[in-house]
């Protein structure tokens, strides 16, 4: 029998509950929930949207209680109701104290859930500005979608925050890359992940554990290769373990990271001389500009 009403809600926040309870001694500075993270799959449409008019924003005061419990930043992912009548499929970042701090549209839902629930594209990224560093954040099928990656691009956030019913495989990795950010992907029902700016898999949530949790650092800086291979050996040098130098091969880019809480990345890269990825393809850029053939 399907849940409907307060047990409805009862049932989902005991849930999440029961969720939180398991990254106890994580201490988590984030946590990322999957698309629809309070939907109940089994009912169907008419009972799914009576169940999203009774919710309103209960599940969305019961994660902000937490957020401000655990002094945490939170992305809850869910179908938003809007005073006309419309929906959205959106992503609110609550903030430590459990304020909303931004809130992300899907800009690419899929043709079913317009026609079956009225759930409209969004049109704007989403961008905030946190102590972490700045956060954007992208749902599911706006993974297939290179102008939504090239905004983020330009945008650059440290971290992308995917919250999906869909995995996306390779797109995952190249938005990382792409967008030179860290990329949180946390799948329903599916595996979680934290790909590097690189593109490179850092942690993956497996058969046993079907959450993720990892420590990354956020002052880093994309340099390539060329002109700097000297300047970052005497980075190394000079700074030993006070650097991380990470160089995946192939690619001709490294990501460099300061472990020094006294020296950030963009200093050294400047101590140095050093010329970013984004500089260095800007100028190529201009120069094939410059010396095309008319």
């Amino acid at each position: 029998e399907a849940l409907t009403g307060a047990a409805a809600v009862e049932f989902m926040q005991n849930f999440w509950r029961e969720q939180y309870a398991l990254l106890q001694g994580h201490c988590p500075d984030l946590i990322v929930l999957p698309e629809c993270s309070d939907r109940f799959p089994a009912l169907s449409i008419p009972e799914r949207l009576e169940y999203y008019r009774f919710r309103g924003e209960q599940m969305l005061d019961f994660h902000r209680r937490h957020a401000r419990a655990n002094h945490c930043w939170i992305a809850y992912s869910a179908v938003r109701c809007l005073e006309d009548g419309s929906r959205r499929n959106s992503t609110y970042l609550l903030d430590r104290q459990g304020r909303v701090a931004g809130i992300y549209d899907k800009n690419y839902p899929v043709p079913d859930e317009t026609h079956a629930q009225n759930i409209l594209p969004g049109k704007d990224i989403c961008t905030v500005a946190t102590e972490l560093g700045t956060v954007g954040m992208a749902i599911c099928f706006d993974l297939n979608y290179q102008e939504l990656c090239e905004r983020y691009a330009a945008a650059r956030p440290q971290l992308l925050l995917f919250s999906s019913m869909y995995h996306g495989g390779l797109m995952q990795n190249y938005w990382a890359y792409h967008c030179q950010s860290y990329f949180l992907g946390c799948v329903a029902r599916g595996e979680c992940t934290i790909i590097s700016p690189l593109g490179e898999l850092i942690a993956r949530s497996t058969n046993y554990f079907h959450y993720v949790s990892a420590e990354i650092n956020l002052d880093y800086a994309i340099v390539h290769l060329d002109r700097n291979w000297q300047k970052l050996q005497a980075v190394k040098s000079k700074y030993g373990r006070g650097v991380s130098i990470v160089e995946p091969g192939k690619l001709g880019v490294v990501q460099l990271s300061s472990e020094m809480p006294e020296r950030s990345a963009a200093e050294i890269i400047r101590e140095f001389d050093i010329t970013p990825w984004d500089d260095y393809y800007a100028e190529a850029t201009a120069h094939r500009r410059q010396y095309l053939p008319q």
